[in-house]
């Protein structure tokens, strides 16, 4: 396989520049360069597509014009400078890449950590978070994780809403910038993931529906018309959204694709969407030499997603598991509101441990019918476990963090319960020092109409939650700056107390070998359903790990039958006993047992490592 090469909108070479566009239904296309004083140039039908080289230079911008009356932005547009409603700009991809030597890091290495942009940083900047990178290396981060950052109205926004799905952000910092930040992660030994949304494309700015079928009625998700991955003049689109993948590997040396919200994606060809993109990219990946992945978040529990080809599957590489959030939160809140009535129960969060889906085909309350197939087969690296994402914090009402429910040692069990358990884990930006800032959701649309109709519909959301107040009003540009998180918070307090644990279990992670071995066949479970005390060993070798984790609000003893024996205290989530120290537990001797204390968690080695 050659060099992959974006085919559709503006390419520059050679001092000229190659412009082509998908228009089935288009009589002619001409191409109107601002401010150049010259007339259109019309572009040469090649098929359904109209292409054309004219001497464009990197910088210049550009316009479609549609039959000779619609002027519009290129679908295939490298960069918006002027936002959605502007006219595209032809760039040249030339950069100094650093990176020349990077290869990608195996996806068993992923230690995730999810940010925004927009609110990472005080600057909101692709080259203001370069500035926290070498923070995320102190914490033992592996993988930043973008969300999404293809071209939105306005300039702020979470990002689900771009319509340009080849620029990146301008008020981020441009094409320019991303490469600058990814450049600058793989310098620091750090993988990029990048969040794309395939499901939908946002309403304002979103002209896709003049030059093409991109869209089709036959099936209705919760934004609107599907993309067309499988009607008539399918090919194309597809086409296009493959491209844009490829697109952010070869070009911006992103390492993995986050898919958002796959089970908006419908298509029953023969070949899936997902596992042609997957087979591309995988492709891609062996051409340029480097590890690539793709990550799927997915609302069907279905291990079709991950699971090989050769079986019937799609072949993704994992796919993020939000039923081991959802037994972790409604363990420790009792939250049971909308989807969280599913869990509730300690035995909800040991199957979780144990298997990754909760839901395996058992019935869902929340939905009135069965859900999901087993994961139990499925190796833990194909799994994504969080106690936090933006999601799952954004979309409650006030958009606050679990910090503002529980206590720091019940922060420090979710932690330890996520990033001790076999699976990938992520974190949620701030979490690691109990962030105090909400994450609610917010955009800039500037329709009025559609601004308006988002209130709205965050109103009727939590029409149940009336009685807390109103929603945070998400056209409000306080709803974007009161996101802004501020990592000087762990300097002090009990936020200090919270990112030195979330630091030193990473470090543990890493460093032990029972913990960086994520096989279920190397891990024992023994519960203790009353005390709800959860024990696990962890083995590699002769070495062993065994995991303490207390999910009550009472002290209990401790003594489950994988104690037994001589061990050395790695870390403890209270003060006493000091890590470090070594206990010898006898089953005949109650004074040796050791005590959690509520929503206590301990980590015992019985070998040196």
């Amino acid at each position: 396989m050659s060099h992959f090469y974006l085919d559709i909108g503006a390419r520059t070479q050679d001092g000229t520049t190659c412009f082509r566009v998908w228009a089935p239904s288009a009589t002619s296309v001409a191409v109107e360069l601002v401010d150049a004083g010259a007339p259109k140039s019309t572009l040469q039908r090649n098929g359904e597509y109209f292409e054309g080289e004219f001497p464009a230079k990197a910088g210049d911008r550009y316009w479609y014009w549609l039959d000779g009356t619609v002027r519009l932005p290129d679908p295939a547009s490298r960069s918006q400078p002027d936002g959605v409603h502007g006219a595209s700009q032809v760039i040249d991809h030339s950069f100094h890449w650093s990176d020349k030597l990077w290869r990608g890091i195996a996806l068993e290495k992923y230690i995730f950590y999810e940010l925004h942009v927009g609110t990472f940083t005080p600057e909101g900047t692709f080259d203001g978070a370069i500035s926290r990178l070498d923070y995320l290396c102190e914490l033992g981060i592996t993988a930043v994780e973008l969300m999404p950052v293809a071209q939105f109205p306005g300039e702020r926004n979470w990002g689900y809403d771009g319509t340009f799905l080849f620029a990146p952000q301008n008020s981020y910092g441009g094409p320019d910038g991303l490469k600058r930040l990814v450049d600058a992660c793989h310098v620091r030994g750090l993988a990029v993931t990048l969040d794309v949304v395939y499901n939908h494309l946002g309403p304002e700015g979103n002209y896709l529906h003049a030059f093409g079928p991109y869209f089709t009625d036959r099936y209705r998700t919760p934004w609107g018309d599907a993309v067309n991955f499988d009607g008539p003049d399918s090919d194309q689109v597809r086409h296009y959204f493959i491209a844009n993948a490829l697109y952010w590997i070869t070009e911006f040396h992103v390492d993995a694709l986050r898919l958002d919200a796959i089970h908006g994606i419908y298509d029953f060809s023969a070949l899936h969407i997902l596992q042609e993109l997957t087979e591309a990219v995988h492709r891609t990946g062996i051409t340029v030499g480097r590890h690539v992945h793709v990550i799927a978040e997915s609302d069907l529990n279905d291990v079709r997603v991950i699971n090989p080809t050769a079986v019937g599957g799609y072949g993704l590489d994992a796919q993020w598991n939000d039923d081991f959030h959802h037994a972790l939160r409604t363990l420790l809140t009792g939250d049971r509101s909308g989807y969280y009535k599913d869990f509730g129960l300690f035995s909800h969060l040991v199957k979780g441990f144990k298997e990754g889906f909760v839901l395996s085909g058992c019935y869902s309350s929340f939905r009135c019918r069965h859900h999901g197939n087993s994961s139990a087969a499925v190796p833990p690296t194909q799994l994504v476990a969080f106690s936090q994402n933006h999601d799952q914090v954004g979309n409650r009402m006030r958009g606050e963090r679990p910090a503002e429910h529980l206590s720091t040692q019940q922060l420090k069990l979710a932690a330890a319960t996520v990033i001790l358990s076999p699976y990938l884990p992520l974190l949620f930006m701030g979490e690691e020092y109990g962030e105090t800032a909400p994450f609610p959701y917010f955009v800039s649309h500037g329709d009025p109409v559609l601004l308006e109709s988002v209130k709205r519909g965050r109103r009727e959301e939590f029409t149940d939650s009336a009685d807390k107040g109103e929603p945070v009003d998400p056209g409000a540009e306080m709803a974007f700056l009161s996101a802004k998180v501020n990592q000087e918070q762990r300097h002090h307090g009990d936020h200090q107390e919270i990112y030195s644990f979330y630091r030193e279990l990473i470090r543990l992670r890493k460093a032990c070998p029972p913990l960086a071995r994520l096989h279920r066949e190397a891990m024992e479970i023994v519960i203790c359903e009353e005390q709800q005390l959860l024990v696990i060993k962890r083995s590699a070798g002769q070495s062993q790990v065994i995991c303490l984790f207390n999910y009550s609000g009472n002290s209990h003893i401790c003594l489950p039958p994988l104690m037994a024996g001589t061990m050395q205290l790695l870390l403890s989530s209270s003060d006493t006993p000091v890590t470090g120290s070594h206990i010898t537990v006898d089953a005949d001797r109650p004074e040796t047992f050791p005590t959690l204390e509520p929503f206590g968690v301990s980590i015992y080695v019985k070998e040196q490592f």
